[in-house]
């Protein structure tokens, strides 16, 4: 297959499944657009397949280990178009592809269903499956300081998983999935049981104090990360300031009122994440 292609089939995966990152994706110069889409797109397919319940969890880790094995061999598959769109990012910007064996040592926990016990714990999975792609990503916008960057790309990548966590922590539950550290839990009283009804058993004061606590956290992230931005030109700083935008906006929902953000999954309207990217675009920080 052609890298043309390639890149196009990548662009596709992340007009039709990117619905957050496609905001920020958008803003980048089209050789930086193409490589970041590769990148977006072998991230999908480890997340496909960790999040593929109707497979047994061996046959998920076996797929896995497969991913892992053609990504080692990458120009061995000339005939699939994410890897063959991967190569041609990796060979024009620096893009640490060793990266991705960590999202896939995440993902690989996430199907042995790995619980949490400390915030340090959760801290391991969160720096593999986002401060991973942070720093991929990372890769593909450049920096002239990777010293001071890197950590910033990663933070970023925690504080968005933090997120990603605290609004999905219903979904999560029913599919039999806790993330929240035990000590967290204890901590604040809460157990996240479900009863018949669907409904947390916890007391709603216990509820809404943890997820609070747990929002703070994921700022104090965000304020690390976010000062990334100034290291960055000004297009790949629009990309990122518009993802972590549309996830902060979720997560001051979420802080606002935590019990409604455990009954449906918290998200934004399609107009705000569009003013949001438009205000990363101009350079205005929210």
């Amino acid at each position: 297959m052609d890298e043309a292609s390639a890149y196009r089939h990548c662009e596709n995966v992340v007009r039709t499944q990117a619905r957050n990152f496609s905001y920020g994706i958008r803003l980048l110069s089209a050789p930086k657009r193409r490589a970041l889409s590769a990148v977006y797109a072998f991230a999908r397919r480890i997340d496909d397949i960790g999040d593929d319940h109707d497979a047994p969890p061996d046959t998920r880790l076996a797929r896995l280990a497969d991913e892992r094995a053609r990504l080692a061999r990458i120009a061995d598959h000339p005939d699939d178009p994410v890897l063959v769109a991967l190569a041609s990012a990796a060979r024009d910007h620096p893009v640490p592809l060793d990266a991705f064996g960590e999202l896939i040592d995440g993902c690989e926990a996430d199907v042995r269903g790995e619980t949490y016990d400390t915030f340090d714990d959760l801290l391991w999975y969160c720096r593999c499956v986002a401060g991973a792609i942070g720093r991929l990503s990372l890769g593909v916008f450049g920096t002239s300081d990777p010293d001071t960057a890197v950590p910033r790309a990663d933070a970023l990548g925690v504080a968005l998983q933090l997120t990603n966590i605290l609004r999905d922590i219903r979904e999560d539950r029913v599919n039999g999935r806790v993330y929240l550290p035990a000590k967290d839990l204890a901590r604040f009283g809460c157990t996240l049981h479900l009863d018949g009804a669907g409904r947390f058993t916890d007391p709603p004061e216990h509820l809404v104090s943890l997820i609070r606590y747990e929002a703070n956290r994921a700022d104090e992230w965000y304020a690390t990360g976010l000062e990334l931005l100034p290291m960055l030109d000004r297009r790949s700083a629009a990309c990122a300031g518009a993802m972590a935008g549309i996830y902060r906006q979720v997560l001051k929902r979420i802080t606002a009122d935590p019990l409604a953000a455990l009954e449906t999954r918290t998200s934004l309207p399609t107009w705000q994440k569009a003013t949001v990217s438009a205000m990363a675009m101009s350079g205005i920080r929210r």
